[in-house]
């Protein structure tokens, strides 16, 4: 960050002012409305900024990072293996109302697009096939119970102290699916040395491949998407959004420029998009066209994509 020199008027001995030039107080963050906050430097885990940064908090779809870590990390992961999308998981979608990738049932989705249709249109149905996929155990509460508890592993290996999850996609069981904004930047840090993870996160859209409903996936994330339906944030690469009744409006941001990049997570913010995009160009300095994808026009604001 860069620090502005200013001139300050000193007094000498013989009387006379001097101008002085020592460096001036750099800007305070900006104010954010989330109710948890965390703005890190990706490459040293620097603290740039905080909110109630230590705070157990409900995550919503944001679980899905983990989910996604997870499964890009397990020893000699075949990305083309092929799964077949159960009823069941399409069944749980409907019934718990949740964010859906539509796969179509008795459909082949290889790993890999499983893995756009988890984190780009936060497909639940999607986290479900995966959890049952790479579970162990015979039956599929077992399965996922089981990748459940990878997670947690996960988690603890990561230094995540504040951090237990009771699901695989953030529709929590028993309400104790919970974080920390400290604790979901160091996971999301973590997750961004995966080439895979960063290829996937700022993906725009994707194929299906006739496994879904849908002939694309569009990403949830608006400041990845470009105008009309997004914001085009100059230098967003990720991450990724969750909504929940208990959760809120949740965002997971990564925007790099200048060869710098900041991770940012905003638990509970009504105005998560305004605060994720003026703490990047707090952070990193605006670039060409970031105050034009915060202004809002006639038409803005852009409808959010709730998950």
């Amino acid at each position: 960050m860069r620090r502005a020199r200013g001139a300050l008027a000193v007094t000498i001995a013989t009387g006379a002012l001097v101008a002085v030039s020592v460096p001036a107080q750099a800007a305070a963050a900006p104010p954010v409305r989330a109710a948890g906050a965390f703005l890190m430097n990706s490459a040293n885990g620097a603290v740039l900024t905080s909110k109630a940064a230590d705070t157990k908090r409900q995550m919503a779809s944001t679980t899905k990072i983990m989910t996604a870590a997870v499964v890009t990390t397990l020893p000699g992961l075949n990305l083309d293996r092929k799964v077949t999308v159960k009823q069941a998981y399409l069944d749980y979608v409907y019934r718990e109302g949740a964010s859906s990738a539509n796969l179509k049932a008795g459909a082949t989705p290889t790993v890999r697009q499983l893995l756009y249709a988890l984190m780009l249109p936060s497909g639940c149905d999607a986290a479900f096939a995966l959890a049952d996929t790479f579970g162990a155990g015979t039956t599929t509460a077992a399965r996922t119970a089981d990748f459940i508890a990878k997670m947690n592993a996960k988690a603890k290996s990561l230094g995540m102290t504040n951090t237990t999850y009771d699901t695989f996609d953030g529709i929590s069981p028993t309400g104790k699916n919970l974080t920390t904004p400290r604790d979901i930047a160091k996971l999301t840090q973590y997750a961004m040395t995966n080439t895979l993870f960063q290829t996937v996160v700022k993906t725009t859209t994707y194929s299906s491949g006739g496994t879904s409903v849908n002939a694309t996936w569009g990403n949830s994330n608006l400041l990845i998407r470009a105008r009309p339906t997004g914001y085009g944030f100059p230098g967003a690469i990720g991450v990724k959004t969750g909504t929940g009744s208990a959760a809120g409006k949740c965002l997971v941001f990564a925007v790099t420029r200048n060869g710098k990049t900041v991770i940012g997570v905003l638990l509970n913010d009504e105005e998560r998009y305004a605060d994720s995009m003026a703490l990047s160009d707090w952070a990193l300095g605006p670039a060409a066209g970031s105050k034009n994808a915060v202004q809002r026009g006639n038409t803005d604001p852009i409808p959010d994509v709730l998950d």
